[in-house]
């Protein structure tokens, strides 16, 4: 039986993720900080989210009274937007204010204050309306706490323009302890999990929220833009899908719908993100920036995705005839989905909706990469000698490893089961609603820890939108752990879909959008162990509206 999101947080006795305040509650008078910063989210043209955490002094403190205020930047005569609220332990003390009423395309300031108390400012912005000349988006994903300074984001608080920052998911991760992911870092010993465990309650979900808001570097991504979220897997647990996720044991970690329901409370608690209006994991929405592209945020997690196939599960060994149709007679079923078929009639009405309306640009920000990404043979590309000195200078983790994908490659196996490529029927339907509406898209993924530039065809082999992938703001790549050749260019090398791809930076991605062509620029920093670090550009490419083709403009 499905368990809707208010249902399951009945149960717990959670209570629902809006404004809370007890009712009649004696209200905190005591000292209080603003330790996480502010941040602004889901920009819309007449309204935008306002979002902080009150810190109480005393943990147990009750309800705490709040005032906010939003002031336009260009100090023009009015537009001016103030308020006040009441928040609690109910929901951890965070804030999130929907100021209505505002100024399509205009830019403010804001900030709040409590028992005296006044919290750093903050600088967002409303979407625009009618003639729109061009959108500045810096889009982000993989933010693993433990591996390194979050650079990246002091890089995009640093940008000259930024109209609206796209994250694509893991923004946090669930792991925890001393040997977990990314805890071989050479800075992990300063920036160790807290908890420092796996979590799996609300506080602990709360707290390791709190963990990454406490960053400075982000704090100051946060107070430069407005940001524009969806998860991915670890804001619950890796490999996420409707009814599970790898790293969830219900025999030890309960019930997966009850760890869904807190990690998502905490979640619609710490971000800058208007939620659903019946409650839920169905976060799809949509942002108009003015004549000029329509954006498309796609949930493909919680909702109505099925659970990823695997290849120690369901493929026999060694993998012979009878074994490999078998599997791909279960990979390719129409009925497995990324999807469900209310969010792609949402999608292709949007589509249309939004070529119909004139809009140059149809963006879809997705978590996971959409193009075809078969394993590509290292030995055909590196050839066998060559091959046999990489793998003499491995080591036996990136060994295996490497003989593993050489063995998909011979079998002609998709890289990444939990990308679209393990849904390659729903693919077809989201490329089926692209066509059908004429839509000149670009879709933007994150998860893969890697830059992408990419091409993406359907079936018949006609090329259908391009895609840029971002990389980790620190999460590990590829090459991380690989260090004899470019993983990247392999796959580009080998890779009918693949123009670029570079497997071992860190950073994020600049996207630039004019009535005559889409730049992307991809953004890497220097380094993520030290706080001194350079940032450049290691490769630009346009897509025109005329075409899904990928073109390369320059290399660093």
């Amino acid at each position: 039986m499905r368990i809707d999101r208010r249902r399951a947080l009945a149960l717990l006795g959670l209570g629902a993720a809006g404004p809370a305040a007890a009712q009649g509650a004696a209200r905190y008078a005591g000292a209080v900080s603003f330790q996480h910063g502010v941040a602004s989210g889901d920009p819309l043209a007449d309204r935008i989210i306002l979002w902080t955490r009150i810190t109480p002094a005393d943990p147990n403190a009750g309800d705490i009274a709040y005032s906010w205020t939003l002031t336009p930047v260009d100090r023009r005569a009015g537009g001016a937007k103030s308020g006040q609220g009441l928040t609690g332990p109910g929901r951890d003390w965070t804030v999130k204010v929907d100021a209505a009423g505002l100024d399509a395309g205009r830019a403010y300031t804001f900030a709040f204050t409590a028992n005296g108390v006044a919290s750093p400012t903050g600088r967002t912005a409303t979407l625009p309306t009618g003639a729109t000349k061009d959108a500045v988006l810096a889009v982000a994903s993989c933010s693993l706490y433990p591996n390194g300074y979050f650079n990246a984001y002091e890089a995009i608080a640093r940008l000259p323009r930024v109209d609206a920052v796209l994250h694509l998911g893991d923004y946090i991760y669930e792991y925890g302890g001393a040997d977990s992911y990314g805890m071989t870092s050479a800075v992990a010993a300063e920036r160790p999990h807290d908890p420092n465990h796996e979590i799996l309650s609300l506080a602990d979900y709360r707290r390791r929220h709190a963990q990454y808001k406490s960053d400075p570097q982000l704090q100051a991504a946060h107070a430069r833009a407005p940001w524009i979220v969806v998860w991915d897997d670890h804001e619950t647990a890796n490999d996420s899908f409707t009814g599970g996720a790898q790293n969830h044991q219900p025999e030890t970690e309960g019930d997966w719908n009850a760890r869904k329901a807190r990690a998502i409370k905490a979640y619609y608690e710490w971000m800058p993100i208007r939620e659903p209006a019946n409650g839920g994991a169905a976060i799809n929405r949509a942002f108009q920036f003015g004549d000029l592209l329509s954006l498309f945020m796609l949930e493909t997690r919680l909702t109505a995705r099925d659970q990823q196939l695997s290849y120690d599960r369901d493929l026999a060994a060694p993998g012979g005839p009878a074994e490999l149709a078998a599997f791909k007679t279960k990979l390719n079923d129409p009925a497995r989905k990324m999807m469900g078929a209310e969010q792609e009639a949402w999608l292709a009405a949007g589509l249309k909706d939004s070529v119909k309306a004139g809009r140059v640009w149809q963006v879809l920000g997705n978590e996971v990469v959409m193009a075809r990404l078969p394993v590509p043979s290292i030995k055909a590309q590196l050839g066998e000698a060559k091959l046999a000195e990489v793998m003499a200078a491995e080591s036996e983790g990136s060994r295996k490893r490497l003989g593993r994908m050489e063995q998909l490659a011979q079998l002609g196996m998709p890289y990444g089961l939990d990308m679209w490529d393990g849904y390659p029927a729903d693919r077809e339907r989201v490329y089926d609603a692209i066509k059908s509406a004429g839509a000149r898209a670009i879709v933007l993924a994150g998860d893969s820890h890697a830059f992408w530039a990419n091409e993406l065809y359907d079936d018949a082999g006609n090329r259908v939108a391009a895609e840029f992938g971002t990389t980790g703001i620190t999460s590990p790549g590829a090459n991380d752990a690989i260090k004899g050749f470019s993983v990247g260019e392999v796959f580009a090398a080998g890779n009918k879909e693949v123009v670029f791809s570079d497997q071992a930076a860190k950073g994020f991605l600049l996207l630039t959008l004019t009535r005559q062509e889409a730049k992307a620029e991809l953004i890497a920093v220097s380094t993520i162990v030290s706080k001194t670090f350079e940032t450049r550009a290691i490769k630009t490419f346009k897509v025109t509206p005329e075409a899904h083709r990928v073109s390369a403009l320059s290399e660093a």
